[in-house]
């Protein structure tokens, strides 16, 4: 889904991942000794450190000095599990799509689409949220559907999936650097419509009833977990907890606390 990132995140990633090396060849212990293939494995000994791109409302977010979110769940109970302390560290989007964050964190968690292209560089786990577009309106701009929206101007977020189905759709498509641009020009009149995840876009129009969600479209997309690749002891962890906190109705729980009802 998101592609957004900074050059500034990627060097600080780049930097801090080195020094994170540099520690785990010294004074830094693992949770389990390296001669076990199958001992689950930590970069910081006794916590479970996971990249994140914030903000990216409402998957990860800073609210009153704390990290919080959907997204943040879910690692949070990924630490519990582990019976240890989770560490987030603010990541940029370029680092943990390369893959780069394997350097610094144990897993990574912002939203990840999983593709076939992110699988080169990093195991992913199980899906745990359909992530499909939707066509966002104002109410009596005329646009109701696909058809209807051909020949305006339609807002999409550059370089992701929406920006590309608008296109093959045949889409006058306007990209905007990021969602929160994305619908400020919707809003402003600069385009009649918008286009994008229904995750993200259903939450950012929930309070406004001028604005509709006019047509879903069935892509396909789900969100993952990303773990380095190999790290096969860490993604049986990880999904471990996805299983329990779907079938215990948690993984519900927090996408209504975190999504709500939509427009």
């Amino acid at each position: 889904m998101r592609i957004t990132s900074t050059v500034l995140k990627s060097l600080a990633v780049a930097a801090v991942g080195a020094l994170a090396l540099t520690a785990c060849g010294s004074s830094e212990t693992p949770a389990a000794s390296s001669t076990d293939a199958n001992a689950l494995k930590l970069i910081n000994a006794g916590k479970l450190t996971v990249c994140s791109d914030i903000p990216y409302e409402p998957f990860e977010f800073v609210k009153d000095g704390k990290n919080v979110g959907f997204d943040m769940d879910i690692a949070a109970e990924i630490a519990k599990d582990m019976k240890v302390e989770l560490t987030v560290i603010d990541s940029s989007f370029d680092a943990i799509e390369s893959g780069l964050f394997k350097t610094q964190c144990d897993i990574a968690i912002s939203s990840v689409s999983i593709t076939d292209a992110r699988k080169g560089n990093m195991d992913f786990s199980t899906p745990y949220m359909d992530d499909d577009l939707t066509l966002v309106a104002k109410e009596g701009s005329g646009v109701t559907d696909l058809e209807s929206a051909k020949g305006k101007k339609v807002g999409v977020q550059q370089a992701t999936t929406g920006a590309k189905f608008a296109t093959e759709n045949g889409l006058d498509a306007i990209g905007y650097e990021d969602s929160g641009l994305q619908l400020a020009s919707l809003k402003a009149g600069t385009t009649v419509a918008t286009l994008g995840n229904q995750s993200v876009l259903g939450y950012a129009i929930k309070d406004d009833p001028t604005l509709k969600r006019v047509a879903d479209f069935k892509t396909g997309e789900q969100l993952g977990v990303a773990v380095p690749k190999g790290a096969t002891p860490m993604l049986d962890q990880v999904n471990t907890t996805l299983k329990r906190l779907t079938d215990d109705g948690s993984l519900a729980k927090f996408t209504a606390t975190w999504f709500g009802t939509t427009n």
